[in-house]
């Protein structure tokens, strides 16, 4: 640590989020580490992404520092991230990897056998270093090898030893986690400072100037979204249209589960990192179960400052898309595999926060809430009902966080208290459960909630719609059973 912070690494102590500085990534919250990864393995993933960064976007000479410990690596994101540096030449990372040999529970499996951790560095295509991580001189040495390296990241790998040069706690497997007793902690203070050989003040070097500057503030689109109402498009493709240099991943919303962990770790450190789930719910059709995501609304309400975007049409995903690019925190953007039909002009504007009520007059009797798929049903349902004098309004909720309370609890007192919500997910953690919430307060308010109650199995979106209890005439039969009571 100290030879990296006072001898390789560059940057300016007082100015911390300078841009040119370089960046050092641990599984420790601490005010010089830009993201507070936890110890689970994701450290060199978000170094990764800092370096991909430096070298692709800003092309600036900052470099990227992450250390992780022998048992962290145990962790498979951590083997996906060095095949991900290695692929992408990023010869402006180094992983350093603190082989101690001890975990919490007891010594790890390949304890101090080095050769193993750099055989594994290797085979995954990294320039790699083994070092005595005790010896300030080699550690120099190597380091600035290091900086000489292209085309390749590099992985130094450390030996050490927990507790070195203190009596009976050194390499001790009982110590792990635990606080050292004042009395000692005094005396091996005092032990520390008799080996300091030198009284001189350790400045860092100050970065190298040349990152660009970048504003991804007011992010706008340049014209309104291309198409007409109507039109049969794929909800995915309002998200593929536009370029960002913000943030975005993406991939089916059910593989999601996967990340979870790198999710809630980003929700804790308040990451600005947006997220789009495609295939969701059994409207996926004939994948089958294991592509439909049922869960993914659930799991991201969990996340605190989480917006979540539900969008129904290429309109409102690419409305949803400009607004995530400008919101501060995760955002996490559901979306919907079938085609669908344009329903929104090119001018509707769209709020984070703000529903839209699609259908209603003064003798809606009913309250139906959807989004994505759900709110096609709901308004085939609304013309299907028309034909027997029956009104029901139909509100889009474009956000399910934050959800918009005004307007549910309005439109439920225009329709005498009856709401009913409707939604390709899981009944738990879903819509339904959020607007139940939400109006909860209120004893005069009726929710009845259609959601997929079962393990769906593989057909066809519109039969499955029908088969799960979310389709126009699943709605139609619980608008009536609402009447009737």
């Amino acid at each position: 640590m100290s030879v990296l912070f006072f001898y390789i690494m560059r940057y300016k102590q007082s100015d911390p989020e300078n841009p040119d500085n370089d960046r050092f990534v641990l599984a420790k919250r601490l005010s010089f580490v830009d993201v507070a990864t936890g110890w689970l393995g994701q450290g060199l993933g978000v170094a990764c992404g800092m370096a991909y960064t430096g070298k692709y976007f800003d092309r600036a000479s900052y470099r990227v520092f992450c250390l992780m410990s022998d048992g962290e690596s145990s962790e498979g994101s951590v083997w996906e991230a060095m095949a991900f540096a290695s692929f992408y030449s990023l010869d402006n990372l180094v992983a350093i990897f603190d082989v101690n040999r001890l975990g919490h529970s007891g010594a790890l499996p390949a304890e101090h056998c080095i050769d193993i951790y750099q055989r594994r560095c290797e085979a995954f295509g990294w320039n790699t270093y083994v070092v005595d991580g005790r010896d300030v001189e080699a550690l120099c040495q190597v380091f600035w090898q290091a900086s000489q390296v292209k085309h390749k990241p590099t992985a130094v790998v450390a030996k050490t030893f927990k507790g070195r040069g203190t009596p009976s706690i050194e390499d001790a497997e009982s110590w792990h986690g635990k606080p050292m007793p004042r009395e000692r902690a005094d005396a091996i203070i005092k032990l520390i400072e008799s080996q300091i050989e030198t009284s001189r003040s350790l400045d860092p070097q100050l970065p190298i100037e040349d990152s660009p500057e970048v504003n991804i503030t007011d992010v706008r689109m340049i014209s309104p979204p291309d198409y007409r109402v109507g039109d049969k498009v794929s909800v995915a493709l309002g998200c593929a249209s536009r370029g960002r240099t913000i943030a975005f991943a993406s991939t089916f919303a059910a593989f999601l589960t996967r990340a979870f962990d790198q999710i809630r770790i980003g929700g804790l450190s308040e990451s600005n990192i947006n997220i789009i789930g495609s295939h969701c719910g059994v409207s996926v059709g004939e994948d089958g179960a294991s592509q439909m995501a049922l869960e993914d609304i659930a799991m991201f309400r969990t996340i605190p400052k989480c917006t979540i975007f539900y969008p129904t049409d290429a309109v409102s995903t690419e409305h949803a898309v400009s607004l995530a690019a400008n919101a501060k925190g995760m955002c996490f953007i559901r979306t919907t595999r079938p085609e669908t039909m344009v329903i929104y002009t090119p001018q509707e504007r769209f709020e984070i926060g703000q529903a839209k009520v699609l259908r209603h007059c003064v003798s809606d009797k009913v309250t139906v809430i959807g989004a994505g798929i759900t709110v096609y049903e709901a308004l085939a349902a609304a013309d299907e009902l028309l034909k027997q004098d029956i009104f029901i309004r139909v509100i889009d909720l474009f956000t399910i966080k934050p959800l918009d309370v005004t307007t549910i609890i309005s439109s439920a007192k225009a329709t005498e208290g009856r709401i009913i919500t409707v939604e390709d997910h899981y009944p738990q953690g879903g819509i339904g459960e959020a607007v139940c919430a939400a109006v909860s307060m209120d004893p005069d308010i009726q929710v009845h909630s259609l959601a997929v109650s079962r393990v769906p199995q593989s057909g066809k979106s519109e039969e499955l719609l029908d088969m799960y209890g979310i389709s126009a005439r699943h709605i139609i039969v619980a608008v009536k059973c609402m009447l009737l009571n």
